[in-house]
């Protein structure tokens, strides 16, 4: 089986698209025969925006119908492989739309929502992200992390401290993830994770989604698709072969004033980063280039069942063993 062959016939799931919604994006993805992904739909955002966000995005999927589909079950991503479409699941990136409300947790699973990050950079009533002095998992945040276990919504950590992400491993009864992340080991910042962080993870059956943001790889905006692919074989020879999954973080189409509102904590107060140059890497600047992922996987030496698991079975596992379906 050739690589494109493989990739044609495997399931393909990015762990985490925050790219700007819109039919091109959807068109983008079938090009890259991506299988399902989770698409952000808040970050910064309470309950009534996210909410909104929620509604806008559903009219768009109802009209791109013949492109997408909702994924609420494992089940609906084997839908989407068979029908050749993609499968659509909701996920924040803060857990700040839950406001102060636990019963808000089972709302938004209603509502299609399959994963969230406890918090996003900074401090919220759960706990703390990773470019503050990390206070750990509050009172409140154990009582989240037990309502998203009962309900069947994935606890993410990508975002957020060491501390917190320790106590949200410890308290979860369901796997966790990191669903978008890169090893320190390749270069340090504090939006990647160190070895131990990464072993502590999978010790205790959670996932590692790897990302390609350019910032956080070690060749920064010069790097390439074998980048990438060196960074997943870095987190695969700590996590395993079946603790490894993809998840982009695909911002395609988004401007500068979108990365302005991301990095400022709140989206309006005070600036947490900068990011510098946006750019992915080369030949993979598009979802449409997903296809090239699978072949640099196999031409660094990938077995086939290997390449299957990392670009998209695993995730399909672990989102079952925490969904239930």
């Amino acid at each position: 089986m050739t690589p494109r062959e493989l990739h044609d016939d495997a399931i393909v799931i990015d762990g985490l698209i925050i790219a700007k919604w819109n039919r091109e994006l959807f068109e983008d993805m079938r090009r890259g025969g991506l299988t399902a992904a989770n698409c952000t739909v808040s970050v910064w955002e309470g309950f009534q925006a996210t909410v909104d966000n929620i509604v806008r995005s559903n009219a768009l999927m109802a009209e791109c119908r013949d492109l997408v589909r909702p994924v609420r079950t494992t089940a609906d991503i084997t839908r989407a492989k068979e029908e050749g479409k993609t499968g659509i699941l909701y996920g924040f990136q803060n857990a700040h739309a839950f406001e102060d409300q636990i019963g808000y947790v089972e709302v938004f699973k209603q509502l299609g929502v399959g994963i969230v990050q406890m918090c996003y950079n900074t401090q919220n009533l759960v706990g703390t992200g990773c470019y503050e002095r990390d206070g750990g998992l509050s009172g409140f945040g154990r009582e989240i992390v037990a309502e998203m276990n009962r309900v069947g919504i994935m606890c993410d950590l990508s975002h957020v401290g060491e501390t917190t992400s320790r106590e949200v491993i410890e308290a979860s009864e369901k796997p966790v993830c990191y669903s978008h992340c890169l090893p320190s080991g390749l270069k340090e910042h504090p939006r990647n994770k160190s070895d131990a962080e990464l072993k502590f993870i999978a010790d205790r059956g959670g996932f590692v989604g790897v990302t390609m943001f350019t910032p956080f790889l070690r060749a920064g905006v010069d790097a390439t698709v074998d980048d990438y692919v060196e960074a997943i074989e870095y987190v695969m020879n700590i996590v395993g072969e079946d603790a490894i999954g993809i998840g982009t973080d695909f911002t395609q189409g988004h401007g500068q004033d979108f990365f302005e509102w991301l990095t400022h904590d709140k989206g309006y107060a005070r600036r947490l980063t900068r990011f510098g140059e946006i750019i992915n890497p080369e030949g993979i600047r598009t979802i449409g280039e997903f296809p090239n992922l699978t072949e640099a996987l196999s031409r660094r030496g990938f077995s086939e069942p290997q390449v299957r698991k990392i670009m998209g079975e695993n995730w399909v596992r672990v989102l079952r063993d925490v969904w239930g379906a």
